[in-house]
């Protein structure tokens, strides 16, 4: 398995405790469910070993090391921006109809649809009340930030769910619906600490570019996990993404490159009745032979030397710079 950077292992009890504790500010009912999605406890309200690779917090946490300020200055954001992240994946799992997440059952299934969006809703709008309870300017400009990005992960989720409705969805769109979904948190959590330390405008574009390339890449493997991914190592069932008929992008990059396992993958992907075991495992090869698992790959890579130059562009302290490289070669390299 892939090893976990220090970045991102060093803040995290840290962010934990803090999320902790303002999830104290929701009611009894609403923050069971939360606690529970994010492995704090079991379906019975028992103490649990949170999951998680907690890969935003420690962004956030360590932008505002590049702008020379404290974790504790950070910290709103960090909490922040991984409950937009807990809120996202509480809906995800309804719209999906996802019943897992991280090797147990999805928070909808134990406790109703209703009591998950309801959860997901309460982080959304506790996540805005973490920062503008700062009162400061650097507050105020990563409050703002963090709605855009809010706001462009729910157009790209809506995208996401349109592209299910049609057959003709360009690799453009796709990777645009990408950058929109996962991209913009992660550049909001690239720049989120940075902002709250007031940091210089140069620095916030290059970790703002930064991590939205990474989120590109970031999405790319996991869209390759989704087809290719071990089931004991993602927690998802095998061919998840398939046996949905998502239009991800190695999905996509396949049905457009104009081949006849091209077309063939096309077909399958209409065909109205669920897919078969052998159906899925054919269309995992059509994806591959038309270019869509290698063509990922590549496009992961490129976007993450796009990401490096952001970096250098972005002014900061080469010791954190080399951090948030760790932490893009694990995005690249990782098994879950």
């Amino acid at each position: 398995m892939t090893t976990i950077p220090h970045s991102i292992t060093d803040g995290r009890a840290l962010v934990d405790e803090a999320m902790r504790t303002f999830a104290d500010r929701l009611d009894p009912w609403t923050r069971r469910v939360v606690a529970y999605h994010l492995g704090w406890t079991d379906e019975n309200g028992l103490p649990a070993t949170a999951g998680g690779k907690a890969l935003r917090p420690a962004l956030a946490l360590l932008s505002a090391r590049a702008a020379g300020a404290s974790y504790e200055t950070a910290l709103p954001g960090a909490v922040a921006v991984e409950f937009v992240h807990a809120f996202s994946l509480l809906h995800d799992d309804i719209m999906d109809g996802d019943r897992t997440r991280r090797h147990r059952p999805a928070a909808w299934t134990v406790f109703g649809p209703s009591a998950a969006i309801l959860g997901g809703d309460a982080l959304l709008a506790l996540s805005e009340e973490l920062l503008l309870d700062q009162h400061t300017r650097g507050a105020h400009w990563a409050a703002r930030a963090l709605a855009a990005a809010t706001q462009r992960l729910i157009s790209g989720q809506a995208s996401d769910i349109g592209f299910e409705q049609r057959d003709d969805v360009s690799l453009d769109e796709c990777v645009a619906m990408a950058a929109d979904k996962t991209g913009a948190l992660l550049a909001c959590a690239c720049s989120i600490g940075a902002m709250l330390g007031e940091g210089p405008t140069r620095l916030v574009t290059g970790l703002t570019g930064f991590g939205a390339e990474m989120g590109l890449a970031f999405q790319l493997v996991d869209d390759l996990l989704g087809i290719w991914g071990s089931p004991d190592v993602t927690g998802k069932p095998v061919l998840s993404d398939l046996r949905a008929r998502k239009k991800s992008l190695p999905v996509v990059y396949a049905l457009n490159a104009g081949t006849p396992d091209s077309a063939r993958l096309a077909e399958l992907y209409r065909e109205p009745d669920p897919p078969s075991e052998d159906a899925l495992r054919a269309m995992a090869r059509l994806v591959e032979a038309a270019g869509g698992r290698e063509w990922a790959a590549a496009e992961a890579d490129r976007r993450i030397a796009s990401a490096e130059r952001h970096l250098d562009q972005s002014g900061m302290d080469d010791l954190v710079a080399a951090e948030f490289r760790d932490i893009a070669l694990f995005v690249t390299s990782r098994d879950h």
